[in-house]
């Protein structure tokens, strides 16, 4: 097993560790989580795409955020249903198919900041700049904006999972829930400090960048608040900012959870399952959010959902 090809050999993957007896309760919560999630996400995107009065830029950028949540859901957890039920010694994997899971699974973690960081920027000019945001804001700038976040996103993860697939490995088990870089080249038994180094800029790149921007865009929006003295703009931007801090939030906890339990390895196990929440917390929450707390959206869904009911 340990000496087989890349294209031949197979890794066994630790899955995420139930008793025999909690196995089905376990399984059906998550398959309800991830399930609720799809609904949730994939609901907001036709939303949008059918009604004609949602077809601006900030809800055009939004899309990006279910899409990518969809993502980030898919890609672990079917899998994972999947491994609850088998028993540990037969949650095998082949080496092509735990990099694809590895690839995406960074995808969706760089694109939640990038998404999230070009939203930002749609409500600083909505606010900071109202007379100029229908000229700033075309369909071309949301094609940038949107090509910016997950261009950038595919690239550096490209970049760093090339990294790791160009080892040979002399391990075969993943001690991990689910594929991820690190559990990848830690399967070596070669020189990784290259794939250490790369992976601690990666992290840097990914949270600096977003997180910088962000407190920046917010300053600046709130200058413009408390100098403007305009209740009318003010309330928009209340309204507008707290719905995307609350999400930024949400994501930006989820992941530091997680990031701050590798460092105690005595909480491996929690570390192991703030990991998996990661991907359906924030997916889950999102479309809550952002639905009922965005006007447009809530009043839609007030629309469709009377529309249906008298139709019962």
């Amino acid at each position: 097993m340990d000496n087989l090809t890349f294209r031949e050999s197979f890794l066994l993957v630790e899955g995420l560790k139930v008793t025999p007896q909690s196995s089905q309760p376990v399984f059906i919560v998550l398959l309800l989580a991830y399930v609720s999630t799809m609904v949730l996400n994939i609901g907001l995107i036709y939303l949008i795409s059918k009604e004609r009065n949602l077809h601006d830029p900030m809800h055009f950028l939004f899309c990006n955020l279910p899409l990518n949540d969809i993502i980030g859901t898919t890609v672990i957890m079917p899998r994972l249903l999947q491994d609850i039920l088998k028993e540990d010694s037969e949650r095998y994997i082949s080496y092509v198919e735990c990099a694809i899971q590895a690839y995406f699974v960074h995808v969706f973690t760089a694109a939640c900041h990038y998404v999230l960081m070009i939203m930002a920027f749609d409500r600083y000019v909505a606010i900071c700049n109202p007379l100029r945001y229908t000229t700033i804001m075309t369909n071309k700038m949301v094609m940038k904006l949107s090509a910016f976040a997950w261009g950038l996103a595919f690239l550096l993860v490209t970049i760093m999972v090339g990294l790791t697939v160009r080892l040979s490995h002399c391990r075969y088990k993943i001690e991990n829930p689910f594929c991820d870089n690190a559990s990848l080249f830690k399967l070596s038994c070669e020189n990784v400090v290259i794939n250490n180094i790369f992976g601690i800029i990666y992290t840097v790149v990914v949270l600096s960048l977003s997180a910088v921007s962000i407190f920046i865009t917010y300053v600046k929006i709130a200058t413009v608040c408390i100098t403007s003295k305009n209740n009318a703009l003010n309330s928009k931007a209340i309204k507008t900012c707290s719905t995307h801090l609350a999400v930024y939030l949400i994501m930006f906890f989820s992941g530091a959870i997680f990031i701050f339990l590798h460092r105690f390895p005595e909480y491996s196990y929690s570390r192991k399952l703030a990991s998996i929440m990661f991907h359906i917390v924030p997916p889950g929450l999102n479309p809550l959010v952002y639905g009922l707390q965005t006007k447009e959206i809530r009043q839609k869904i007030i629309k469709f959902w009377c529309r249906k009911n008298l139709i019962l």
